[in-house]
């Protein structure tokens, strides 16, 4: 007969989606706050199988000697000038589409400056030149590696680097001429069929588990979750964009319930619930979304700066019932609040240290910065049609297999007496919003105009497309 000081019931978290195959803490001491699911912290990268489902591969570098040496050998293949850090380096748009059409037209592939925008780690401003009808970007930039993920970096910061295929796609979604592009987005969610399977089970199991029984638990639950859905709105899912951005998604929910150790020391959603504020068929969701108070523009609109973390991380809360229905309530949760509060708080921190959610940094403001160039219509200005990037048969960036589903990750601990439930949510992106009126920033003080004037292009030479 067990009293109820170890009776307490089951307390469990799940994420819709994977990353990381879950990896089973030892418990031979039945201690209540010891059944967690962790991982470790190798760097990892993502793969998607023929059949659209998305996994982790992971890759061993413990003392840091292969990155170092990737480093070495990027410094001596980029050369000086590259791999030189620049506070404000310059990409002309205009003039690396012409660039990359001649050497298209040769034969020749884009080189891997072009790939890789010249090593910049952030998009920092948004320039355009009447007199010389160019479209400037510019930004801080290093010399850039692959890291042992695959992942473009830099080799001094490790830092993510802007991706021309990412700048491409953010560009499709807002050509020069068709309608802008309203929402970019990823969403992670069990099935109705899932979700009506497990609350079942859970109704069946209730008041008979013990702390030995954790991994059946889990084992039960994901059995019975199955696979969950990946849906992609406003770009292309066969895209390295909609890959990073349902890959932050994945890990970002990975580390609030403790499937994988935030990069940073934070609190996380598993650290501080209080199973008592969870009912058993509740379903925690958290977005990513932009902070749309982040463009400062001039008063005559040719230029403009992209400020502030740019990155935020909200909750919402539904119910779920017995058919796997699911509805909003106002009810929220405080370990929620706290985690959502954290990850914003600590935005540039966890990126700094975790390339992928630099990565979505950058999407969110290559975004604004292609709606930001539809909206001032640079490209009539500038007669710009940029007709090689937007063709897919010209410059293909469809090319990887689409995200279609996850499997189930979740993770049992025992803490209170009450069964928490799944985490949803996903990645919500509306560029405009941060070019309405009620957003915008004014450039008071002149600096985004200043730096606008101080970079001069009658010096160039005829195929310089960046320079510092």
């Amino acid at each position: 007969m067990h009293s109820g000081k170890f009776w307490a019931a089951l307390a469990v978290a799940l994420v819709a989606g994977s990353l990381v195959p879950p990896v089973h803490a030892q418990n031979n001491n039945n201690n209540q706050n010891n059944n967690t699911v962790v991982v470790g912290t190798l760097p990892a990268g993502v793969l998607v199988s023929p059949e659209g489902v998305l996994r982790v591969k992971q890759f061993a570098d413990k003392t840091g000697q292969l990155a170092k040496l990737r480093a070495a050998e990027a410094r001596a293949k980029l050369g000086a000038d590259l791999a030189r850090p620049s506070e404000l380096r310059k990409v002309s748009l205009t003039r690396l589409e012409a660039a990359m059409a001649e050497r298209l037209a040769n034969g020749q592939a884009p080189t891997e400056e072009m790939k890789n925008l010249a090593g910049l780690t952030r998009l920092q401003y948004v320039f355009y030149y009447p007199e010389s009808k160019e479209i400037v970007v510019a930004g801080p930039a290093e010399g850039f590696m692959a890291d042992a993920a695959g992942r473009m970096v830099g080799v001094n910061s490790g830092r993510a680097v802007l991706e021309l295929q990412d700048l491409v796609a953010a560009l499709r979604a807002f050509p020069p001429a068709g309608k802008e592009t309203h929402l970019i987005s990823v969403s992670i969610d069990p099935t109705a069929e899932g979700l009506a399977a497990m609350q079942k089970w859970l109704v069946e199991i209730s008041g008979s588990v013990r702390p030995g029984d954790a991994d059946a638990i889990v084992d039960g639950l994901k059995k019975r979750l199955g696979l969950q859905n990946v849906t992609v709105a406003g770009i292309s899912p066969r895209t390295h964009f909609a890959q990073v951005l349902v890959e932050a998604d994945y890990r970002m929910k990975l580390i609030g319930i403790g499937i994988e150790p935030p990069p940073v020391k934070m609190a996380t959603y598993v650290s501080r619930a209080n199973p008592t504020e969870v009912s058993r068929n509740a379903l925690q969701r958290w977005y990513f979304t932009p902070n749309y108070d982040c463009v400062r523009v001039t008063e005559d609109a040719m230029a403009m700066e992209l400020v502030g973390q740019g990155v935020k991380l909200i909750g919402a809360h539904e119910l779920v019932n017995a058919a796997g229905a699911r509805a909003a309530t106002a009810a929220g949760s405080q370990a929620s609040e706290l985690y959502c509060k954290a990850f914003t708080e600590l935005y540039p921190q966890i990126a700094a240290r975790s390339p992928v959610y630099a990565q979505l940094r950058n999407l969110i403001d290559m975004s604004v910065a292609a709606a930001f160039i539809q909206k001032q219509d640079y490209y009539g200005q500038s007669g710009w049609k940029a007709e090689l990037l937007l063709d897919e048969q010209q410059y293909p960036i469809e090319t990887y297999e689409a995200p279609k589903t996850v499997e189930t990750a979740c993770t049992a601990i025992w803490k209170g007496n009450r069964l928490m439930t799944p985490v949803g949510g996903g990645v919500h992106i509306e560029p405009t919003s941060a070019l309405q009126t009620s957003h915008l920033l004014k450039d008071d003080q002149g600096t985004v105009k200043a730096a606008h004037g101080e970079i001069k292009l009658d010096g160039l030479a005829k195929n310089q497309w960046w320079w510092d």
